[in-house]
């Protein structure tokens, strides 16, 4: 699925004219018949319900005016609300014009005295004002039909995007309808994966409004929203003459005094994503604990200086790296200079993709000329304030423009990165983009990055493409979050029941029965 900002939009819809043949009045009339088919799907008794329809001028308005003229001759207790006065142009006017010779109400807002009153006599209202064409900062009369409808609507259905978000960047313009479900079509708007406007947009259905998928490639979209189809399409099949060889050999360099939990959480999660071998290199004096808190995880003992892999225990280290088709490292490690040297000694020497997590950050936003001598493929997994140190950015800017920083920095280095947050934003070398939809703020939880990590590790150790897994790992990751949160509640998420939940998320996924 993809996602695009709005001038690919508008260069989508001039190719399915020009290129497509397929005329902007056909697109409209799709996207019209669109959101009625989704609002029979949402009420199976839309005949027995009364709907407004607030219409601004634009092509936004005009979707608005044939919703209307759809229901109206379904039966349905129609009414449409004029926003922005009543002189329209191109398809918008044709829309109107037909709905003019037709039974339906029709009324221009130019006050609220009584607004609040008509928004609540209906059972639901159609968003149609601004769509993505919206610039600057909605004002006036606008802005309180927004407010109005905010405060007193049963239902709100949006067409394209809630009326008062920045289809580009998920700025706020001042007001915005909040929206129960958003009805967009071809593709997300990248605005509304971002926030605060993915806080509006409610349930986001995409639908296909005719619009031909050559039509679609040819525009080059970079960005992606990850889905069921995208996991499944590209998850390994297990073959029945096969050994657990085949399923990749994971190593995770991880753990020190008082970490014990991250070095579990990162490698039996590799474990239960599916991985063959998981090798867990801890210092030597947490060893025996972990041997005792591990099954299926062999664990190496590490020589260690305070609760902390030695610089001395680099030798044995590249040894075990040998034997791996992907290595984790960082998770639980703490910071000190011998885990510096670690680091920067697995990243010089490897020849297979590198996971680079929590301590394992903060070791090379220390040493950024590490990555110069690395010939490996390199993931790195930061958080916002991971991200600052490896930038130098503020968090600020980096929470304000995700993408472009997370793109600059995978491009510039020569790495695929994983912007954690809500929406997590996957990015590869060549600037390909993954936002992922899946998760809740239950995963804002102490373990929950370290069983992304292993995730991460499971998929790369199959052969996957670097960025690939990683996207679909993010996807996974959330998914089990979802899936624990409906379990146990969204205050009683950690990170131990999110890997619980993995296999239940790996069944849904992949469609496997029980």
């Amino acid at each position: 699925m993809k996602a695009c900002f709005a001038s690919e939009m508008r260069g989508v819809d001039k190719a399915a004219s020009e290129i497509g043949g397929i005329p902007s009045i056909v697109l409209m009339e799709n996207a019209a018949m669109a959101c009625v088919e989704e609002l029979k799907k949402d009420f199976a008794n839309l005949s027995e319900k009364s709907v407004a329809v607030f219409c601004g001028k634009g092509n936004n308005g005009g979707d608005g005016f044939a919703i209307a003229r759809h229901l109206y001759n379904m039966g349905i207790d129609v009414a449409v609300y004029l926003v922005c006065g009543n002189e329209f142009k191109g398809d918008a006017k044709i829309n109107f014009d037909i709905i003019k010779r037709m039974n339906i109400n029709i009324d221009v807002i130019s006050d609220i005295e009584d607004l609040k009153y008509i928004v609540r006599s209906y059972d639901i209202i159609v968003d149609a004002i601004f769509g993505t064409g919206i610039s600057g900062t909605v004002r006036g009369i606008s802005y309180d039909v927004i407010s109005e409808i905010n405060d007193n609507a049963k239902y709100i259905v949006a067409v394209d995007v809630p009326s008062g978000i920045n289809s580009d960047s998920g700025e706020i313009c001042g007001v915005c309808i909040k929206a129960d479900k958003t009805v967009t079509f071809v593709a997300y708007k990248v605005g509304m994966l971002m926030f605060p406007a993915a806080d509006y947009v409610g349930q986001v259905t995409v639908k296909n409004i005719s619009i031909p998928d050559y039509i679609i490639d040819v525009q080059n979209l970079k960005i992606n929203v990850i889905d069921d189809k995208f996991v499944r399409s590209n998850f390994p099949k297990r073959e029945n003459n096969s050994q657990k060889g085949d399923y990749g050999k994971v190593l995770v360099i991880a753990g020190s005094a008082g970490m014990t939990g991250a070095a579990y959480l990162s490698s039996q999660t590799a474990v239960t994503t599916g991985s063959g071998l998981v090798t867990l290199a801890v210092p030597s004096s947490l060893n025996s604990a972990m041997e005792a808190k591990t099954t299926e995880v062999m664990t190496v003992p590490l020589s260690d200086r305070n609760g902390r892999i030695s610089a001395n225990a680099i030798d044995e280290i590249l040894k075990c790296v040998d034997k791996a088709d992907t290595v984790l490292i960082g998770p639980g490690l703490g910071r000190c200079d011998d885990v510096s040297e670690v680091v920067e000694s697995v990243l010089e020497y490897s020849k297979v993709p590198v996971i680079i997590d929590a301590d394992g950050i903060n070791a090379v936003a220390e040493n950024m000329k590490a990555l110069s001598s690395c010939t490996c493929p390199v993931i790195f997994t930061p958080h916002t304030v991971e991200m600052s140190r490896l930038t130098g950015l503020e968090r600020e800017y980096i929470e304000d423009n995700r993408l472009v920083t997370a793109k600059e920095f995978a491009e510039e280095n020569g790495v695929t990165l994983i912007l954690k947050g809500h929406h997590t934003i996957v990015t590869g070398q060549d600037g390909e983009q993954y936002i992922n939809i899946t998760g809740n703020s239950g995963l804002a939880t102490g373990g929950s990055g370290d069983v992304l990590a292993g995730t991460v590790a499971s998929l790369v150790s199959r052969g996957i493409n670097e960025t690939v897994a990683s996207a679909m790992a993010v996807y996974i990751h959330g998914l089990a979050g979802d899936i624990a949160k409906d379990k146990y509640g969204i205050e009683s998420v950690t990170a131990s029941k999110v890997m619980e939940c993995i296999p239940c998320a790996l069944r849904q996924i992949l469609q496997v029965e029980n």
